[in-house]
Order: C-alpha cells, then sequence, then structure tokens
C-alpha cells in the first residue's frame, strides 16, 4: 500500500516547503524507495500559465506539456525524474472540475457543497498517483499557511485522509519559522506555537515540526517546541539557513528526518542512503577553481524566481566546469545602444531570456548584436533565439524592419511569425506549442558535438516560430539552422559556426537540467564563458571590444 506523506507551512510563505519536501524524497529514494511529489496550489487559476511572473515566478512546463508551479522544477532536478500534469493541482482545476460534473448531472440533483464534494475531489487527486502502485511513498506539498482562507479545505482533506488511512500510512510535515530577535538574543518559538495551534483547530495535528531557523536549535528550546506542539522530541527538526539549496538534503539527514518519518510510517529503513554524487557536486559548487560573469538579459530581473530554472541549470554546469558563475542580472528595458558597452563590457557570456510581449525587445536585440560582433559567448532561449534572428536579419540581411509579428504584426520581413495552427487561437493560456518535442540536429554542427548525438527531445513553451521562407537566406549569410523538427519542419535550433559560442534555440533547456545531468548546452556555455575569460586576460580587454567601441 503506498504511503503519504504532507509537507504543510505555517507563519510565514516562502520558508521552502518545495525544498524540505525534495530533500525528504531524495532521501527516501535514496534509501531504496520509489518516491514522487506533488504540489497542490490554493490559487483559483487553472494553471500558472497565464500567471505574471513578478506574482509566481517562472511557470515551469513538463514532459507532457503541463504549466505547471516552479517547485515542480526543484522536484524534477532533485530527484531526477520527472514529473507531469498529475503533479500539480490547483484549486481552480478541483472547481473546475466540479463544476462540470455539476452541470453534467453527475451528483443526481445533490447540493454541492465544499464539504464533502470540493473535498472529495481533493483526495482524490491526493491518492491519484498512489492508486496503481507504482510508488511506495507519495509526498504531497500543500501551498500557501495553515491559516490562509483558500488553504482551509486541503487542510480538511488530509484531515479526512489521516482519519480514513490512519496514521500508520499518512503523516503531516509541518514546516514552521523559529525567529532570532536581535535585540533580546534570543530564538522565539511563538510562531510556531500559534500555528501548530491553528492547525489544530482545523482538527490535523502534525507529525513532525521542521523549523527553519537563523540559529541552532539548543535541546532545551526543542523540548519546548515539542511540549507546547504535542509531538515527539525526535520530530522537532532543526533546519537551518543554508548556503544553498543542494546542501538541505544532507542536512535533513544529519537530523534524521527520513529515519523518523519511515518510523512513523512502519516502513524499514532501507539502504543507508548513498549521496556520493551529490556530495561530490556540492564539493565542486562550494570550492570552484575559476569564476565567469554571465549576463542574464532579461525583462523580469528583478524577481530571482522568474528566471529559477535557468539560474539553478547555470549552477549544475557551473559545478560541472569547477566554476562559480556569476549571474549579472540586466533589464533589457533600459538597455540602449548608447548604453550597451558600458554595461556589457566586462561579461564573459550573455545569456537572453525567453519571454513575452514587446516590452525590453530592443534590449535584447543590442544585447545580441554586441555578443556577435565581439565574438563573446551568447545563448538564446525561445525568445532569445528569435530576437536573434531578427538581429541577424536587420544587420546582416540588411532586412531594417524585419521583426518577429508578436511585436509588430504588419512588419513586412517576418522572419518569426506564429504557427499556422494558432493563427485562429484568440484566448489565451493552454493553446501553446507545449510539453516535449522532437529534434534532429545536423551531423557537422557544433550543436550536435555538445549533445553527442543528433536526435534529442525538448520542452517547449510557445506560439511563434522561426518562418521558413527565409531558410535558406539565413543559411547562405552564416547563421545555420542546424536542429529541426522532423515532423513539422520548424527550426529548433541556429547557430553561428564562425562564432566562439553563438547558439538559440526555440526550446527551454533549463528545464532538464538536473544535479546528476547537467544540461550540455548550459555546460558548453559556461565552457566558452570560461575560455572567452581566458582569452580576454591573455590580450588585453580593449582588443576584444576594438569594434564596438570604434562602431560607437
Amino acid at each position: 500500500m503506498t504511503k503519504y506523506i504532507f509537507v504543510t507551512g505555517g507563519v510565514t510563505s516562502s520558508l521552502g516547503k518545495g525544498i524540505i519536501a525534495a530533500s525528504l524524497a531524495k532521501l527516501l529514494q535514496a534509501r531504496g524507495f520509489t518516491t514522487t511529489i506533488q504540489k497542490f496550489d490554493p490559487y483559483i487559476n487553472v494553471d500558472p500559465g497565464t500567471l505574471n511572473p513578478y506574482e509566481h515566478g517562472e511557470c515551469y512546463v513538463t514532459e507532457d506539456g503541463a504549466e505547471t508551479d516552479l517547485d515542480l522544477g526543484h522536484y524534477e532536478r532533485f530527484l531526477n525524474t520527472y514529473t507531469s500534469q498529475a503533479n500539480n493541482v490547483t484549486t481552480g482545476r478541483i472547481y473546475q472540475y466540479v463544476i462540470n460534473k455539476e452541470r453534467e448531472g453527475a451528483y443526481l440533483g445533490k447540493t454541492v457543497q465544499v464539504i464533502p464534494h470540493i473535498t472529495d475531489e481533493i483526495k482524490r487527486r491526493m491518492t491519484l498517483l498512489g492508486k496503481n502502485n507504482k510508488y511506495d511513498i507519495v509526498i504531497t506539498e500543500l501551498g500557501g499557511t495553515v491559516g490562509d482562507i483558500e488553504s482551509l479545505p486541503y487542510i480538511e482533506a488530509v484531515r479526512q485522509l489521516k482519519w480514513e488511512m490512519g496514521d500508520e500510512n499518512c503523516l503531516v510535515v509541518h514546516l514552521t519559522l523559529i525567529p532570532y530577535l536581535k535585540a533580546a538574543k534570543e530564538l522565539k518559538t511563538k510562531p510556531t506555537q500559534h500555528s501548530v495551534k491553528m492547525m489544530s483547530e482545523n482538527g490535523l495535528n502534525p507529525d513532525v515540526l521542521v523549523c527553519r531557523t537563523e540559529e541552532p536549535l539548543y535541546k532545551e528550546l526543542k523540548n519546548k517546541i515539542a511540549l507546547f506542539c504535542n509531538v515527539k522530541q525526535d520530530a522537532v527538526i532543526e533546519a537551518l539557513d543554508a548556503d544553498t539549496i543542494y546542501g538541505v538534503p544532507l542536512e535533513m539527514m544529519r537530523e534524521k528526518l527520513d529515519i523518523i518519518c519511515l518510523q512513523k510510517l512502519n516502513l524499514p529503513l532501507g539502504t543507508e542512503p548513498n549521496l556520493s554524487k551529490w556530495r561530490e557536486f556540492l564539493n565542486k559548487l562550494r570550492y570552484p577553481k575559476s569564476k565567469v560573469t554571465i549576463g542574464l538579459i532579461g525583462k523580469y530581473v528583478e524577481l530571482q524566481d522568474a528566471y529559477k530554472s535557468i539560474l539553478e541549470a547555470l549552477i549544475h554546469a557551473g559545478a560541472m566546469n569547477e566554476c562559480k558563475v556569476e549571474v549579472r542580472n540586466i533589464h533589457s528595458e533600459y538597455l540602449t545602444p548608447e548604453n550597451a558597452v558600458e554595461k556589457l563590457h566586462n561579461l564573459d557570456a550573455i545569456l537572453v531570456a525567453p519571454g513575452f510581449g514587446s516590452r525590453g525587445i530592443e534590449g535584447k536585440i543590442e544585447s545580441i548584436h554586441f555578443a556577435r560582433l565581439n565574438n563573446i559567448p551568447f545563448f538564446g532561449i525561445c525568445l532569445g533565439m528569435q530576437m536573434a534572428c531578427v538581429e541577424y536579419a536587420r544587420n546582416v540581411l540588411g532586412m531594417k524592419a524585419a521583426h518577429s509579428t508578436e511585436m509588430n504584426p504588419d512588419t513586412h520581413d517576418a522572419v518569426i511569425c506564429m504557427m499556422e495552427e494558432q493563427k485562429a487561437v484568440t484566448q489565451k493560456g493552454g493553446t501553446m506549442r507545449l510539453g516535449s518535442y522532437e529534434c534532429v540536429i545536423k551531423n557537422d554542427s557544433k550543436t550536435a558535438s555538445i549533445y553527442g548525438k543528433t536526435n534529442i527531445a525538448e520542452r517547449h513553451r510557445h506560439r511563434y516560430e522561426f518562418n521558413n521562407e527565409y531558410f535558406d537566406k539565413f543559411e547562405k549569410a552564416g547563421m545555420m539552422p542546424v536542429g529541426k523538427n522532423p515532423k513539422t519542419g520548424l527550426v529548433e535550433i541556429v547557430e553561428i559556426p564562425e562564432h566562439p559560442f553563438f547558439v538559440g534555440v526555440q526550446f527551454h533547456p533549463e528545464y532538464k537540467s538536473t544535479v546528476e545531468n547537467p544540461h550540455p548546452l548550459f555546460v558548453a556555455f559556461v565552457k566558452a564563458a570560461k575560455e572567452t575569460q581566458e582569452l580576454r586576460n591573455k590580450n588585453g580587454i580593449h582588443l576584444l571590444f576594438e569594434k564596438t567601441i570604434a562602431e560607437n
């Protein structure tokens, strides 16, 4: 029988429920248990696809094309296994399903209510992944914090499941905050007590408390928390602030979180976790031999979660190259031909991020122009690849008005345009090319040598494509469309062979980068940044930027 662990949060959001859930899952996986994680979000959006990145961070896309919460990215990066649509459920999706059933007459005229109809559907979704006994343990992260109005149906659903399944099959890990008051120079347990009390008032008692803290929890304090919160003393877990999220699994192993959970679920401890590859990664991450500076050109750079998967992929690639990657966020809206040299001249590489809409587009194009002229490694992802094509068309092919029809529907040189089957779609959300698609890469291309193969599959999230009417012009001028979808002929990858590293991809490689399998494109990109830095140190910075300075 599949066992269930629920991870809840109290006191404040952004404590790291996703990281704790992923860390626990990693330890259980290392002990030999098949484990998966799912996220239940309390907002009424059906999925995060239409949410502003400033509101909710990046929208993570799974293999099967589901637009999901960014925490699913953490799950995949930690466990090195894919998630799916079933791993992310929102209140909007729950209510949509129940209302549709009501309209169909499935409830036979009964009054549809939060209890039992909404909570029954929540319970059905919570146990869905465990129905076929594919997993020994299913971990469910509940979004929001205890006490939120939106979270109440989820808390009630978990209470019912614990009552139905029994404590040996279902447990609750509650993540909470122990703040350190600098003026008083002491840790305070009252916020945690209030959080647990509020949960208990809703009929649910935590089995394990994970306490986020800036200072170590001494034994007497742990005993006090256990007494006031009605949990066992060994079930009070210290979660000190970590230097990296990838250090958390080892910290949770030291605190025996996995052992406590297995004991409470009446499961054997399995094999002792072998995290040698994880430790090796951490050692490279913590003790790099060199450092590079990569400019991230985007329009949501104020919020780091907006480009979470890209930042994590750069961390993975940096560790693989034994190199610290310092990311310099550059807002594309404020990047102009006049200040490009000032903002970009000391970068070792430039990555132009994905996005939607016209804001900041000219800044992205300017950064690509700068990278191409000065032989700075360039990596364009989705919109970044599209703008690389626009820049090339304008400045090499002589199409001064070239653009994407997303930004300029009336352009005469639409080198980027909407997919034919999407032209009739007017409603936003869920209408894009989403999920994994195949790509065949030319044998003699730089990208093929990076991947080490010519047949790949990568995840997409976009509507607009390279216009194949311009295919021959680009190829003759030197920007090579080297990757194509075998079924549709749509261009997936472009590169400039003569450039040290100039690669644009229509897909999102960052989604598939994990600790154990860093994405080869990011690894090659960081390696190119290191080589550029070495060349700069050898020849002098003024030589590298001679063309741009003269042009300006």
